[in-house]
C-alpha cells in the first residue's frame, strides 16, 4: 500500500511526517520505519512521526519510531514539525494556532505564532532520579553535579526529564568531544535503564549555551528540542545559567525558558517543510 509523506525538519533535526488521523494505530511498523529513515537506501530522517487521533481530551495523538526502530516518550522538535504538518493538513495559516498533543510523556501544547515560529509549553522538568530514570541517586533525590565514569573519565553529570531522559555535562568546548564514540557509551550506561539522550553543554555566557547531543536511539543529530529544555535547567540548577537562554545547536538556535511563575519550561524554534513524496 503506497504511503502518503511529507518531510519536515527543525534546525536539521529531520521526520517523515504520515497522516494518521484515520487509525489510532501507525501505519508503519517499527521495521518499516527503519527502512525509511535510511539516508542511502530509504527517505531518510532522524525518525517517522505519525499524526494519530486525539485521546484523553487532546487534538492529536502523536507517535514516534526513531531511525533505529524505538519509540521515545517525546521529540521537542519534533512536535513542532508536528504542528507546522497539522496546520499544513488543515489548510489553515501558520498563526496563533495552537494544538493539545497526546504523547507518551503527556500532553504537550504547541503554539504557532504570527512570526512563523512555534513556541512549545513542555510541560514541568521532572528532577528526581526515580522519574528520569537513573540509579545514579536516591529514586527521591535529584541528580545534580554526580561523578559518572564512561569510557575510563570522570564526567560530572545532571539528570532531567522532559518527558523522556536526559544526561547533561558541561565542558569547555562541545566541539572537541569525540561525541561519535562516547555519545553510545553514555547512552547504553548501566545507569539508565531506559537509555539515555546526552548532552554536552559549553556556557558561553548566561544566557547563551552551545550544545551538542547524542540522541537515544538516532545518534548524533544537528538538534534536539527536549535536550535543549533539560540542558537549561541543568544549567540553572548547577548555577551556570539564567533561566532564559539561547541554546546554539549545530542546526540552529532555539530560546528556552523555565518560568518562574508557573515553573514550566516553553521552547521556541522554527518547523520548515521539506517536501511531499509517496513511498
Amino acid at each position: 500500500m503506497a504511503i502518503e509523506f511529507t518531510k519536515y525538519h527543525g534546525l536539521g533535526n529531520d521526520f517523515i511526517l504520515i497522516d494518521n488521523r484515520a487509525s489510532a494505530s501507525p501505519l508503519l511498523t517499527p521495521e518499516k520505519a527503519i527502512e525509511w529513515c535510511d539516508r542511502h537506501f530509504g527517505i531518510g530522517a532522524d525518525g517517522v512521526i505519525f499524526a494519530l487521533p486525539g485521546k484523553n481530551g487532546a487534538d492529536y495523538t502523536m507517535r514516534i519510531f526513531n531511525s533505529d526502530g524505538s519509540e521515545p516518550e517525546m521529540c521537542g522538535n519534533g512536535i513542532r514539525c508536528l504542528a507546522a504538518f497539522l496546520a499544513d493538513l488543515e489548510g489553515i495559516s501558520r498563526t496563533q494556532d495552537k494544538y493539545h498533543i497526546h504523547t507518551l510523556a503527556g500532553t504537550i501544547t504547541p503554539q504557532l505564532t504570527p512570526d512563523g515560529q512555534i513556541k512549545v509549553d513542555m510541560g514541568l522538568p521532572r528532577l528526581l532520579a526515580g522519574e528520569i530514570p537513573t540509579t545514579l541517586g536516591a529514586a527521591d533525590a535529584k541528580v545534580i553535579n554526580q561523578p559518572l565514569e564512561v569510557d575510563g573519565q570522570t564526567w560530572e553529570v545532571t539528570c532531567v526529564s522532559m518527558g523522556n531522559p536526559h544526561c547533561i555535562t558541561f565542558v569547555e568546548d562541545v566541539a572537541a568531544i569525540p561525541l561519535e564514540t562516547i555519545g553510545p557509551k553514555f547512552e547504553h550506561h548501566p545507569v539508565f535503564p531506559q537509555r539515555t539522550n546526552t548532552e554536552f553543554i559549553q556556557v558561553v555566557s548566561r544566557d547563551y549555551l552551545k550544545m551538542r547531543v547524542w540522541e537515544r536511539g538516532a545518534g548524533i543529530t544537528l538538534a534536539c528540542g527536549t535536550g535543549a529544555c533539560a540542558s537549561l535547567v541543568a544549567g540553572v540548577l548547577t548555577g551556570k545559567c539564567d533561566r532564559l537562554a539561547t541554546v546554539e545547536l549545530p542546526g540552529g538556535c532555539l530560546e528556552i525558558e523555565w518560568s518562574e511563575i508557573d515553573q514550566r519550561i516553553y521552547m521556541t524554534g522554527p518547523a520548515d517543510r521539506v517536501f511531499k513524496g509517496t513511498a
